[in-house]
């Protein structure tokens, strides 16, 4: 069977030339990257071969650098050294017009961060962030998404900010699965207790909330705190949640930790605990290999910060029109369960 005749090129950019209002010459020079060729031009020519579906990669109209912030808070916490080394590995892939200012901001200061997300030393176009949901922080982020910067949320979801994508796990279900774990391995009846990092990040309220559910509806044995102990994922504050929960006399079924600050409630449990206590938490650091390997935490949920750089990344290069669109950043990301025979032995940090 004879091939369909290709078409020429010429008719081609004759077509281009048409719907973009510019000459036959314009287009070749804007095609074929040569020459000299206004900003306006080059931008309606492309688009014209956009709409009439060229088959060929098309020239990128930006000019310029491109600046984008990765804004986290300064928190050394095992999970957000690795999620920040996750993002620099995957900063320095990027085309070298982009240019990334990672910023941090000291952990519980809503001011350093609010001067983070709104005074911009440059011409911004999109911000990836880790951010409580306050009403201030929800505002500066609506002010950002009006000015045309596109942004990616990491870790926790702050609501209420059009177009923003959130690339981080469903913390729901990672809750409701803890509290299903939690009420399938603990070996006695007594009172689950719930530490929580911040209340201020919508990510440890929906684990709380989530696993509350669960252990209410389908494990009524089992007493949830109606309130989570909010730790800061300080070791030292776990540490006092756990001890005066045992001071008090309670029988100490379970722990669930949303957070971080694991030495403390190691320490706790050695110090006051007479028989096993079910304990899940979250993230397969070298502490909590380490603590599955000596019998004393059950279970890991994980959040994979290094898939969830590579989503934030995704998801503003694609917003600029930088790399192709991924309908999969629209998804929540999965999450892992590590105990004792999976868990591996590779460095957290490596």
């Amino acid at each position: 069977m004879d091939n369909p005749p290709r078409r020429k090129k010429s008719a081609r950019f004759v077509e281009i030339a048409a719907l973009a209002g510019v000459s036959v010459a314009t287009v070749d020079r804007v095609l074929n990257e040569r020459g000299s060729v206004s900003v306006r031009a080059r931008a309606q020519v492309v688009a014209a071969a956009r709409q009439l579906g060229v088959p060929r990669l098309l020239p990128d109209t930006r000019h310029g650098l491109v600046h984008i912030d990765i804004v986290l808070p300064d928190n050394r916490s095992p999970f957000f050294q690795r999620l920040n080394l996750a993002l620099q590995r995957g900063v320095a892939m990027l085309d070298k017009r982009l240019v990334v200012h990672r910023l941090w901001t000291p952990d519980q200061d809503e001011a350093a961060l609010l001067r983070a997300i709104t005074q911009r030393r440059h011409q911004r176009q999109a911000l990836i962030v880790a951010a409580p949901d306050t009403p201030a922080v929800r505002a500066a982020l609506q002010q950002a998404r009006a000015r045309g910067e596109h942004i990616a949320m990491v870790v926790t979801r702050v609501d209420e900010v059009p177009d923003a994508a959130y690339v981080g796990i469903d913390n729901y279900a990672a809750g409701r699965t803890a509290g299903y774990l939690l009420g399938r391995l603990c070996r006695k009846v007594g009172r689950i207790l719930l530490l929580s990092s911040r209340r201020d990040y919508r990510g440890h309220l929906e684990r709380s909330r989530g696993c509350r559910e669960v252990l209410a509806a389908q494990f009524p044995e089992l007493e949830c705190d109606a309130h989570s102990s909010e730790t800061h994922d300080d070791p030292d504050k776990c540490y006092w949640a756990v001890s005066q929960a045992f001071q008090r006399g309670d029988v100490i079924a379970g722990i669930y930790n949303t957070g971080a600050g694991s030495p403390g409630i190691e320490a706790a449990l050695r110090r006051f605990a007479l028989d096993k206590v079910c304990w899940v938490t979250h993230e397969i650091s070298d502490d909590h290999r380490l603590y599955m390997q000596q019998g004393l935490l059950d279970v890991v949920i994980d959040q994979d910060p290094d898939t969830q750089a590579i989503r934030a990344l995704q998801h503003v290069l694609a917003a600029l029109e930088m790399a192709p669109a991924d309908a999969s950043v629209s998804l929540a990301g999965e999450f892992r369960l590590y105990l004792p025979e999976n868990m591996g032995q590779q460095p957290y940090l490596g």
